[in-house]
């Protein structure tokens, strides 16, 4: 393979969303969480797969013709939120096999001076952040809150992306360059502001395979769940079948956008008359 179709769009990138990683996850991560086990079981798939993980920012850099190329079956491995579980069950799995990743935070969520006491498991606190950004893991931002972002107005949606980057900044000694949308919603106006707050790349869902023609603030990720069996993993890091895995899902986002939209309007139509 050339160096020019190594960075061109032929080549598909899997971007694999993780959330929770936990024995008894809560009701409310259950769905999106994995076990221990499981999440165990396909790091090692990767590494019989000979995937070559990368973080968020190195993909975004190649894709942006920083001088590398990328590497034989790239692989993003990606979290949400900020659950405690990375900390106790994934790093030690990942850095068994040396494999880089991105933790993409609420900072409103984590335990410490800044928890607004939303967070819907056990979360984690900043010295485990710490302690994951020293061992490699990309540290993203991921709101303050957590809200829909295309639904909120222009001065919250600035104070969520502003607030999340500041914080990362203060805890971690420098803000965060990658994004990740919560609930994967954007918008133009959404990834707009989210490049104006300072952010490099962001990650949505859409539940397909990442391609340098998305842009490197719409790139898309396949969610890995409880009910991901290893045949479904393999499919998904050999990007197989990926249409019909997530079939459901893609009709549900369709769905649910067009309920958004319909929100917007009416929120804007509101302020118009006030």
């Amino acid at each position: 393979m050339s160096d020019r179709e190594r960075t061109s769009d032929g080549v598909p990138v899997p971007i694999l969303m993780y959330h929770q990683v936990a024995h008894e996850p809560s009701d409310e991560t259950r769905g999106l969480s994995v076990s221990p086990g499981q999440f165990a079981e396909q790091m090692e798939l990767l590494a019989e797969h000979r995937c070559t993980p990368l973080t968020t920012a190195e993909l975004a850099g190649i894709w942006r013709g920083g001088g590398r190329v990328l590497p034989d079956r790239p692989v993003l491995i990606t979290f949400d939120d900020g659950y405690e579980g990375v900390h106790r069950h994934a790093l030690p799995v990942l850095a068994k096999h040396g494999f880089a990743s991105t933790l993409f935070v609420s900072t409103g969520w984590l335990k410490g001076a800044h928890d607004t006491g939303r967070g819907l498991d056990t979360m984690l606190d900043w010295d485990q952040v710490r302690a994951l950004a020293g061992q490699g893991v990309e540290i993203g931002g991921h709101s303050h809150t957590h809200p829909q972002l295309d639904q909120l107005p222009d001065d919250d949606l600035e104070f969520e992306l502003r607030e999340c980057r500041e914080i990362v900044a203060q805890e971690l000694g420098g803000p965060p360059v990658s994004f990740a949308y919560p609930y994967g919603h954007s918008d133009r106006r959404v990834r707009q502001a989210v490049r104006t707050a300072g952010y490099a790349q962001s990650l949505a869902v859409g539940n397909g395979l990442a391609r340098r023609r998305q842009g490197p603030y719409a790139l898309q990720r396949v969610t890995v769940r409880r009910s991901t069996g290893a045949a479904e993993f393999e499919r998904l890091i050999e990007g197989r079948a990926i249409g019909r895995t997530f079939a459901r899902d893609r009709a549900l986002t369709k769905g649910y956008a067009v309920v958004r939209r319909a929100r917007q309007v009416r929120r804007k139509a509101a302020r118009t008359r006030v």
